[in-house]
């Protein structure tokens, strides 16, 4: 195995040109071996003001913040606070979903493995006080329309986490920032760590960049963070890609921390890296836990959490056969590419995996392609699926708070992958995702258009 201090040296001579190869402002990464880590960091953390960036600077970490929640709720399971099988009225009594009373169906597991069947991109903004979350909760009633059975289909949902975060606030009697602070921030010394912006701007800090227009140079984003409704989801969290790799050592270790604190029993960590769902084939994980995604790298099976916020980007995995861990933080450009290029090195050096290749054509002719043609919609994105000569192409405008916050739209040619999954031609963030049709929605057309949630069809 590599020496980590040699890592760190190499990374550090590296660093620079892959991070401006990728067009990305500033990136932190932070390599854990066992007990050891080595941090590395380069670029500017703001491209308007010029701060430079250090290991020491914290980003936002978007939806890993999951993981945070989903410990929380596993500790109340450890109390005896919560039952993950009972319907989540039994702690949200007169919860509304979808204009009706939340089904008996929707379970804490269902949030956790993001199989509660409901619209969950809902980013309302209720409010900087402490009655945010419970504020948000209460108008889900009438926003989010029921897609599937609850169970019936994986869809990533950030207002299950949401509604688990309001569970974590209702049985512990506290916010969930003093709940997250109290029981894994503290425990843990993760003293860069902030909760919200008045927190991080304490501290060296990163803003996301985005291009107002295809084509254009980055600039920094108009706001720094989404509401702290959000919080429990993804919206704020910020800290440093080390204390990404401490955190995940609580899960690589039952569930103890560094210094020999009980974080979490050992039978809750077995249960949150077992897979409990599959996922569709998109060629992003190969299924999900309780508030772990599970991968497959070159044979090597790892967890671990992707995040993104306004112009950020963050990366999480955990190699557990060998005890490591991978972090990546950016703020904008080409990160996914980016942290795709850092992560097969790591993977490759540290637990002997062969690089992940990404996913290609598989040259197959598009054939007959009306089950897939229409429009498809979710909250945040209206896709229109459309054939032209021997194309087929996809076309999505950003609606809502995607629009807002300035998504670009995006079109693309699809390709055959395998299956009845395609492959874009054109890539985001350097990115090529595929995306996947399912089901059907009796006239022999694809009732879902899944790009990692489950957009539904609305106009033939």
């Amino acid at each position: 195995m590599p020496d980590l201090d040699a890592f760190r040296t190499a990374l550090n001579e590296r660093l620079p040109a892959l991070r401006r190869a990728h067009d990305v402002p500033a990136v932190s990464v932070a390599v854990g071996v066992g007990e050891c880590t080595a941090a590395a960091a380069d670029g500017t953390l703001n491209l308007g003001t010029g701060v430079t960036a250090t290991a020491d600077a914290v980003f936002q970490i978007g939806s890993i913040t999951k993981a945070f929640t989903a410990t929380l709720a596993m500790q109340l399971v450890d109390d005896g606070f919560l039952d993950l099988d009972a319907p989540i009225t039994a702690v949200l009594p007169g919860l509304r979903l979808s204009g009706a009373p939340a089904a008996p169906g929707i379970t804490a597991r269902r949030l956790l493995t993001h199989t509660g069947g409901f619209e969950g991109d809902v980013f309302d903004d209720t409010g900087a006080g402490d009655d945010a979350l419970r504020d948000y909760v209460a108008l889900l009633a009438d926003r989010t329309p029921a897609l599937f059975p609850p169970g019936a289909l994986w869809s990533y949902n950030n207002a299950g986490y949401c509604l688990l975060g309001r569970i974590v606030e209702v049985l512990r009697g506290q916010s969930w920032e003093r709940a997250l602070r109290e029981r894994i921030l503290d425990p843990l010394r993760l003293g860069h760590a902030a909760v919200d912006a008045a927190e991080a701007v304490r501290q060296r800090v990163a803003v996301g960049h985005l291009a107002p227009r295809p084509g254009a140079p980055l600039a920094p984003v108009p706001i720094w963070s989404m509401g702290r409704s959000n919080a429990p989801a993804g919206s704020m969290l910020a800290m440093r890609a080390a204390d990404l790799v401490t955190f995940a050592r609580v899960h690589l270790h039952s569930g103890v921390a560094a210094d020999g604190a009980r974080v979490l029993s050992a039978d809750a960590v077995s249960a949150m890296q077992q897979a409990h769902v599959r996922l569709p084939d998109i060629a992003q994980g190969v299924a999900w836990g309780l508030g772990w995604e599970l991968f497959e790298h070159g044979g090597r099976a790892l967890f671990g959490h992707d995040g993104s916020t306004i112009g950020q980007s963050a990366l999480l995995r955990i190699e557990p056969q060998r005890g490591v861990v991978v972090a990546v933080l950016a703020n904008g450009g080409g990160a996914r590419a980016l942290m795709a290029e850092l992560m097969n090195g790591v993977m490759e050096d540290f637990a002997s995996a062969p690089r992940a290749a990404p996913p290609m054509p598989s040259g197959a002719p598009l054939g007959d392609t009306r089950r897939y043609e229409g429009r498809y919609a979710s909250a945040t994105s209206v896709t229109e699926i459309v054939r032209k000569g021997d194309a087929l192409v996809l076309e999505r405008t950003p609606v809502g708070i995607a629009e807002e916050v300035g998504d670009p739209p995006y079109v693309t040619a699809l390709v055959r992958w395998r299956g009845e999954s395609f492959l874009p031609t054109e890539s985001e963030d350097g990115v090529h995702q595929p995306v996947a049709f399912l089901g059907d929605d009796g006239a022999g057309r694809a009732e879902f258009l899944h790009v990692g949630r489950a957009d539904r069809r609305v106009a033939s």
